[in-house]
């Protein structure tokens, strides 16, 4: 393996059949919560959150078939672009970009370890709030992103699962204090006061991607 294809310095125990444990988790995770998180999005939106990530994810799928020997940079662009034309709404433009921002951090690598994973997955978080121009406290996959990032950070140095399994629960914890929020971006902004008491649908698949994610280093 050349240079160009290692990350610098690092353990590195990811690779493409990571990546591709992470995307199948995500479907899975979507599928298994569409109902709550079309539910949730009725109650602030357009009640067709978890309808489109689903079907984005179930088209996710069909690339993965295809993909064989991709590296995991290239399977996360080509995941980004396929929830970009797949999924309506703003979820498929943010989640898109997430993914696309991602692999291109990753770029060619083969193998990656924890630091490389955080510079990716905050690339995607780059992507996302230079898209939807949010900021933590919007009400809006932010305040699940963000702390996630945070959380990895922290364990810098740590075991891939516990770092994981930080960011899933910083996560979950960002998308549930979303529900005292007032939304500030999005269509649930259109509510004012009202969005108070509701828990932001694109926090919560934030969450359910961070558990996907961490699911996929078991």
């Amino acid at each position: 393996m050349s240079a160009n294809q290692r990350i610098r310095g690092a353990s590195a125990p990811c690779d493409a059949a990571f990546v591709t444990r992470w995307l199948r988790g995500c479907a899975a995770q979507i599928a298994a919560h569409r109902d709550y998180l079309t539910q949730l999005d009725a109650a602030v939106g357009d009640a067709d959150h978890g309808v489109n990530l689903d079907r984005g994810f179930v088209a996710v799928g069909s690339v993965l078939e295809a993909a064989d020997g991709l590296p995991p940079g290239e399977l996360l662009v080509q995941a980004g672009s396929t929830l970009v034309l797949r999924v309506g709404g703003a979820a498929g433009p943010l989640y898109g970009t997430a993914f696309r921002e991602a692999g291109r951090c990753l770029g060619t690598a083969r193998t990656f370890g924890v630091a490389h994973l955080t510079e990716a997955l905050e690339a995607a978080l780059q992507g996302v709030t230079a898209l939807g121009a949010a900021v933590e406290g919007d009400k809006t996959m932010v305040d699940a992103w963000l702390p996630a990032i945070r959380a990895l950070r922290d364990q810098a140095g740590a075991a891939l699962p516990d770092a994981l399994h930080a960011a899933t629960v910083a996560a979950e914890a960002g998308a549930a204090a979303t529900t005292a929020m007032e939304a500030r971006k999005g269509r649930a902004s259109y509510l004012g006061p009202r969005s108070v008491g509701h828990q932001d649908p694109g926090a919560t698949s934030t969450a359910l991607l961070f558990l996907a994610l961490e699911r996929a280093a078991g």
